[in-house]
């Protein structure tokens, strides 16, 4: 493939164009402003940005992640390409222990296995717990929770093939042993974002100091801003070294203060869904973990006592949410594509540039998924 052109395309945080996408083998050559030459693609109208990445996805399509066999793992890794998305993290959320470092040892297995497919990215698993909060537990089964102890951040740390799998961990930085943790696991180069936490604004600052380096869906489950005590909020809006999950499906956060994350800290703001089994299906029952969760019409998936437990949201959705609410739409999109890659240090992901892999989206003018690549093959194209 020599490249594509098209009419706007995203580049370093800004829509330029028209452009054209060199792409070689798989990866960016590079990118010329101009109608490009006669070789290649041309897109006659939208939009060419990098590929979406979702670095908290429980699961989709009728399928959650810790459950989940080769065959369901693969589809929706195969299905997720239609909502923009190139790369993953498929996220396990506190359950059993033993169940958890099972499906982990699986997770590495199906990494693997289908790393050589056009398909989405799986980037390694974000294990959501147990390290969390009791006061900020969410969904999450209380009866599963613990203090991260030397010997359980053991259980995730000195097995080789239960570490292999982890790329992101969120843990509550104020529990007994969180800062040591947070020290020792930064150090095997697994990401910690702070997450279903009680943690005041100084405890946060302790925990960036020890590696920390993100924020798990800002205002959810967290200790919210106070005008005396910015608390967990607070952290992630001021403190540089933060990365913020946003969830943009306008129930988690409403819409004025999405746009306002994206004005205060929209260079390190990266849209996630946390999206469940839900995502991609009618309303009905599904599992996150091991809770029933329900899905009604026009709301969010909520667990038996009507608490919120994940999303339906895809990130395509997020992209439409932000912009439709007139916040620049290159924010938006490098939200969704580099700066979640940056949060990973995944500097070859989310970017159009020279050397970077050729995973692109194809948007129409208003932002529906028209074609996505995948290594610079088609993974999914829509019926136009």
């Amino acid at each position: 493939m020599a490249g594509i052109g098209a009419p706007r395309v995203l580049v370093d945080g800004t829509l330029v164009g028209p452009a054209e996408v060199g792409v070689e083998q798989g990866r960016i050559t590079g990118v010329t402003e101009g109608p490009g030459g006669p070789d290649g693609i041309r897109l006659p109208h939208g939009v060419l940005t990098p590929g979406l990445i979702d670095i908290q996805l429980n699961g989709a399509f009728g399928h959650d992640f810790v459950a989940a066999d080769a065959t369901a793992w693969r589809e929706v890794a195969a299905k997720l390409p239609a909502t923009g998305v190139t790369a993953f993290c498929p996220t396990f959320i506190t359950g059993d222990l033993d169940t958890l470092t099972a499906a982990l040892v699986r997770a590495a297995e199906l990494r693997a296995k289908f790393a050589q497919e056009p398909i989405a990215r799986d980037l390694g698993v974000h294990l959501e717990g147990p390290f969390l909060s009791p006061a900020r537990v969410g969904t999450h089964p209380p009866q599963y929770l613990r203090e991260p102890t030397p010997e359980l951040v053991d259980r995730l740390l000195l097995d080789d093939s239960v570490r292999e799998a982890l790329t992101l961990i969120t843990l509550a930085p104020e529990l007994p042993g969180a800062l040591e943790a947070i020290r020792r696991i930064v150090a095997t180069g697994i990401r910690v974002s702070a997450g279903h936490t009680d943690a005041t604004a100084a405890e946060m600052s302790a925990a960036a100091d020890a590696g920390a380096t993100m924020v798990t869906h800002l205002f959810n489950a967290q200790r919210g801003l106070g005008h005396r005590e910015p608390g967990v909020v607070g952290a992630a809006l001021s403190d540089p070294r933060l990365t913020p999950g946003l969830i943009a499906d306008l129930h988690h956060v409403v819409g004025p203060v999405c746009s306002l994350v994206l004005r205060v800290a929209g260079e390190r703001t990266a849209l996630v869904t946390d999206a469940m089994a839900a995502a991609g299906m009618p309303p009905g029952r599904y599992r996150l973990g091991d809770v029933d969760v329900t899905l009604v019409e026009g709301d969010v998936p909520r667990n038996p006592d009507g608490t919120i437990a994940g999303s339906a949201l895809t990130l395509d959705l997020a992209v439409r949410n932000l912009i439709g609410l007139g916040n620049p739409p290159a924010r938006v999109l490098t939200s969704a594509s580099r700066v979640p890659a940056d949060a990973l240090g995944r500097t070859d992901l989310g970017r159009l540039a020279p050397g970077a892999a050729a995973d692109l989206v194809w948007w129409s003018d208003d932002w529906q998924v028209l074609k996505t690549w995948v290594g610079g093959v088609v993974a999914y194209e829509a019926h136009i």
